[in-house]
């Protein structure tokens, strides 16, 4: 049997209507493989496809929001967000933190196609929420 971790919203909370993604990968460290994303979904979906998924299996499903940010603004202040409330964790977690930061991760390093844009300007607001059109429009055709 696996695992499947997920937020624990109050009733009320406005990402309960948000679209949400799961996360799938090993449970434990002696697999090697790359995680498999799937959705979006709306929340109750995510959890039972989560919830068949790893019923019989081994691995891990997070099950997550997807944060529909249209500004880099928006994306600072939730990176921010989740810096200070690490920073409030208790001393348990802390120690296992300290110890997930001297892990090994891999970086995504690539080489870039001479006819690639190099500028790394975010989309604008008009450009993602365009991006969430079509998105859409695939997941309903």
């Amino acid at each position: 049997m696996g695992a499947l971790v997920t937020l624990d919203l109050p009733a009320d909370a406005p990402a309960l209507t948000l679209p949400w993604i799961i996360t799938f990968g090993p449970l434990d460290d002696e697999e090697e493989w790359e995680p498999v994303v799937c959705g979006p979904y709306e929340r109750a979906h995510a959890l039972a496809l989560a919830e068949a998924v790893v019923a019989d299996e081994d691995l891990m499903a997070v099950v997550e929001p997807l944060q529909p940010h249209v500004t880099v603004a928006q994306i600072q202040g939730d990176i921010a967000a989740a810096r200070m409330a690490a920073e409030n964790e208790d001393v348990e977690t802390a120690a296992l933190d300290a110890e997930l930061a001297g892990a090994d991760y891999h970086d995504h390093d690539h080489e870039h196609g001479e006819d690639e844009d190099h500028t790394h300007e975010p989309p604008s607001v008009d450009d993602i929420r365009a991006g969430f059109a079509r998105i859409a429009a695939k997941l309903t055709s």
